[in-house]
């Protein structure tokens, strides 16, 4: 499940090619500052509700509407019929699909985003793709650093594998839902269909259609004057 076509439809994303020659669907992440310059033409069709700070290198289509406080640094590629709401970060070489909300206090660094994806509330996502329909619930981080000097590994079958990235966040294949509040560890996949419950503190592979379920003990005792 560690080839592109294993985690995603790239029917579901403009920018498909970016995959091209992948072994592994990370080597996408390794290709994207050189993808965002051969291919970014930088153009505003988007409307504004209030004010906005956008960059030069910066291209957003038609239907896209950018709310009041919202920065976009670019490069950037954001496609069309998004919403982009009130305090959203969109930092250095992002790509972003049609129809996805980045919402407040979202921010967003060095990432590909599949069409229809929802990064809505308090979310950071960095070096990290998500595929379509991908959803974030209220407060997930996707954490893309190690604490501890070297290359973001992986362990499959026992062995680990060095993905070449001293940043990894997450792949999320498509349909994916985290619950609030979780936190992805570095180098965290998720497969396609499968979800998370809240608070979940992840780290490795979760397989496609499968539920990661945290159900942390709770303790109820009567309630005394």
């Amino acid at each position: 499940m560690l080839r592109p076509q294993d985690l995603f439809d790239l029917a579901h994303t403009e920018h498909a090619s970016i995959f091209d020659d992948c072994e592994y669907a990370w080597d996408a992440l390794k290709k994207l500052k050189d993808f965002l310059k051969a291919n970014l033409r930088s153009e505003l069709k988007n409307t504004c509700d209030g004010h906005a700070w956008i960059g030069p290198d910066v291209f957003i289509g038609e239907g896209t509407t950018v709310e009041d406080g919202a920065m976009i640094k670019g490069p950037a590629i954001i496609g069309r019929n998004c919403e982009i709401r009130h305090g959203a970060y969109i930092r250095e070489h992002v790509i972003i699909g049609d129809g996805c909300t980045i919402g407040n206090s979202t921010e967003l660094k060095h990432s590909l985003v599949f069409n229809d994806c929802q990064i809505p509330h308090f979310n950071y996502v960095g070096d990290s793709i998500l595929g379509h329909k991908a959803h974030l619930g209220a407060g997930v981080i996707i954490s893309n650093l190690k604490v501890v000097p070297g290359n973001v590994e992986l362990v499959i079958d026992g062995k680990k594998q060095d993905t070449g990235l001293r940043k990894f966040g997450a792949l999320l294949g498509d349909h994916t839902d985290i619950g609030c509040n979780s936190v992805l560890n570095p180098g965290s996949i998720i497969g396609r269909n499968s979800l998370m419950y809240p608070c979940t503190n992840w780290r490795g592979i979760l397989p496609e259609n499968r539920i990661a379920k945290n159900k942390p003990g709770i303790e109820i005792v009567e309630r005394r004057s």
